[in-house]
């Protein structure tokens, strides 16, 4: 036992997944039972499986076993919740590096199960033996004849290119034989279960170093730890392509009371975090089949703007493939002239050449067709659409058309089964080969968007450095104190972390200043507003008083203040007319520190117009969550409007990040609006709310050094 406490953690996988010999705890011959249905799937293994039963088996034990075959270096446990404790510990004895507790009956249980679930967390603590599940279908390593499942047909499953980390077992089995129809393949499927000891960043660095894995397709549902699936994700995704499809998209947490803990909920933030840390993030698992497949042939190098070059056979179809990928951003540019004066001497005079290139029915020339548009300045990656006929084969023709290797090419068909078949045995294994052309444009849109993110992450993590207008006198990382802090302490925040704010006074006692003086060293128009930490949404309760102008106004505002309980008031100069942000830093419970940016004011949450970031963040991360937004355009000059300095706007961001981290204090910190005017950006309004449970929520130290987590 202390020779496996001993061993690396990633050493142990590879007694997981690379096993020399495989012992199976509860073996049985009787059908139907899960240790003969194990036996079954097993018997694929070219190494030695043997079988455990205290009953029935050649082996009543597991120390019997290995003394028979020490090379056991995996025990799949088929055996009752009760018992799985005690056999952890037995094969940890005898020097089994993993087990694969397929039973439920754990924690998911209720009551009955959770003392088995402490007993083999406790078992798994300490022994050092890696455990996969429990409640978990299994796993599979085609390429080496491996099939740990209970799922009849999984043994048909071929080798493949795609490694599959789901969080549950019936989602790895699904979307492996989906890869497996497409023909991407499976190198390894595994389906993490209840995620005791084995969970998802551990297989992401696992498949980092797989030679058979060129592409990893993640399902996840619960994050057990955030900031380590991101450093997973981030390093796995330099070598090798990953899909995400996160589930949750209705999850419902605690009731959040502010716009940036509304907008953050745990879908969101994961999807957008993970898509920072490099995934390529989809929408469901066909799109994740349809993205794994076109990124596990050729990948895109690191580009913010890659060119997509469009060729289809039938113009319709190629409508679809071309409002898919222009409603998500990807770039077809339109091909230059001397490309389109080629193409124009090959194909009719009625097809659309300039891109997508519409040939009409394929003939001879589709070679060269192809040639010319992927040999086009501003294309970088083809996609080529068509319904199987005998005049063209698309594969023989893109093999014809000597194509650049390091331009990938994605093929779309239709048509009969056998066909499309035929079509992606005619392709091998360098050009993936998609059903339909949403599935094409799919596939088009996750090569764009893996080498976008790429060409993020190549900027670096140094984080961002201040401009010059506030670069001097500013600190954002000193103590807040304990609060609670109304708006105008919290304004007073942010103007020490070099954040602007509104002139403004505080009237402290609302009773005895009900009169036209309290306007005496203000500049008209100004809002007067109820002053009060408990309350977050002021508009709501009529808290807000907006373009007073003159003292009998002002005693008016006040005195309808006063009607619905405030005590106190803040009196502020109105700013100019512009654009409403709304910025936010909250202190997750998975991820950490979490930026929000949207568009601002109290319809923040109604347009779910918003970008989310883990902080601390690199420059070019920060500069592209306003690309993310459907106000961008806004923020651009739009019709004469004020013009956003993003380096300022990344500051803002970046400061509220590192005074959240240094206060452990605080769960969050809103600017909402942050409004954008000719003079540069300014705070209109700000909340900063405490922690409701300091010993819950650990202090999440930043430091400007530090990658993006």
């Amino acid at each position: 036992m202390t020779e496996q406490l001993s061993k690396p953690r990633t050493e142990t996988l590879q007694s997981l997944f690379e096993p020399r010999a495989i012992a199976v705890i509860g073996a049985s011959t009787t059908p139907g039972k899960l240790g003969a249905t194990m036996m079954e799937s097993l018997a694929e293994f070219p190494g030695k499986v043997v079988p455990v039963n205290p009953r029935s088996g050649p082996f009543s034990s597991i120390d019997a076993a290995v003394a028979a075959h020490p090379d056991i270096d995996l025990a799949v446990l088929c055996i009752p919740a009760a018992a799985t404790a005690h056999a952890i510990i037995e094969c940890a004895a005898a020097d089994v590096g993993a087990v694969v507790v397929c039973a439920g009956g754990f924690v998911e249980a209720g009551e009955s199960g959770q003392q088995h679930q402490t007993d083999i967390e406790a078992a798994v603590e300490s022994t050092g033996v890696r455990l996969l599940g429990p409640n978990t279908s299994g796993f599979f390593v085609p390429g080496s004849g491996l099939f740990s499942s209970f799922v009849p047909g999984v043994t048909s499953l071929k080798p493949g290119r795609v490694g599959v980390v789901a969080a549950s077992g019936g989602v790895n089995h699904a979307v492996s034989f989906r890869l497996a129809d497409m023909g991407a393949g499976v190198s390894l499927g595994v389906g993490i279960g209840g995620g005791i000891d084995v969970t998802a960043p551990d297989l992401l660095d696992y498949l980092a170093d797989d030679p058979a894995t060129r592409c990893v397709a993640l399902h996840l549902e619960t994050i057990p730890d955030g900031p380590r699936l991101l450093a997973s994700v981030r390093a796995l995704s330099q070598v090798k392509p990953v899909v995400a499809f996160v589930v949750g998209r209705n999850e419902v947490g605690e009731f959040a009371q502010s716009h940036t803990g509304s907008l953050a909920t745990s879908w969101a933030t994961t999807r957008s975090l993970i898509a920072q840390a490099g995934a390529v993030v989809v929408d469901s698992e066909t799109e994740l089949v349809n993205a794994a497949t076109a990124l596990s042939g050729r990948r895109l190098p690191a580009n913010a703007a890659a060119g997509i070059g469009l060729v289809t056979g039938q113009a319709g179809p190629g409508l679809i493939i071309n409002d898919e990928l222009l409603s998500s951003g990807v770039d077809l540019p339109r091909l230059r002239d001397d490309s389109v004066t080629a193409l124009s001497r090959l194909l009719p005079p009625l097809t659309f050449l300039s891109n997508p290139v519409d040939t009409g029915r394929p003939g001879p020339e589709y070679p060269e067709v192809l040639s010319i548009v992927a040999a086009d300045p501003g294309i970088d990656a083809v996609g080529v659409y068509g319904i199987t006929e005998p005049v063209v084969s698309l594969p023989e023709a893109v093999a014809q058309a000597d194509l650049d290797p390091t331009v990938p090419v994605l093929v779309g068909v239709d048509g009969p089964s056998a066909e499309v078949a035929e079509v992606r045995r005619a392709a091998g294994e360098g050009i993936p080969v998609l059903l339909g052309p949403t599935a094409l444009a799919e596939g088009m849109r996750a090569l764009s968007a893996d080498a976008r993110s790429r060409a993020l992450s190549d900027h670096g993590a140094d984080g961002v450095v201040p401009t010059e207008a506030n670069r001097t006198n500013v600190t954002d990382e000193y103590d807040l104190g304990p609060g609670p802090w109304h708006e105008a302490a919290a304004k007073d925040i942010l103007e020490t972390a070099g954040i602007r704010t509104p002139r403004r006074w505080v009237i402290e006692n609302l009773a005895e200043s009900l009169d036209g003086s309290v306007l005496a060293n203000a500049s008209p128009p100004v809002a007067i507003k109820i002053l009060d930490s408990s309350i977050l949404h002021k508009t709501d309760i009529g808290g807000v008083h907006l373009n007073i102008n003159d003292g009998d106004e002002a005693v008016a505002a006040l005195v309808e203040l006063a009607d619905i309980g405030a005590r106190a008031a803040l009196i502020e100069e109105m700013a100019s007319s512009g654009i409403d942000l709304l910025v936010g830093v909250h202190r997750d419970p998975v991820f950490g520190v979490v930026g929000v940016l949207a568009l601002g004011g109290v319809e923040a949450e109604v347009y779910e117009d918003s970008a989310i970031i883990s902080l601390p963040a690199t420059e070019a991360h920060l500069r592209a969550m306003t690309e993310q937004l459907r106000c961008a355009p806004l923020l651009d000059g739009f019709r004469g409007g004020p013009t956003l300095d993003h380096g300022e706007l990344s500051e803002i961001i970046t400061r509220l990040g590192r005074l959240l981290a240094a206060n452990p204090q605080v769960h969050e910190i809103e600017i909402n609006p942050l409004r954008l005017t000719e003079s540069g950006l300014i705070a209109l309004d700000a909340v900063i709310t405490a922690t409701p449970d300091l010993s819950a929520q650990p202090a999440v130290l930043l430091d400007d050094e530090e990658e993006v987590r």
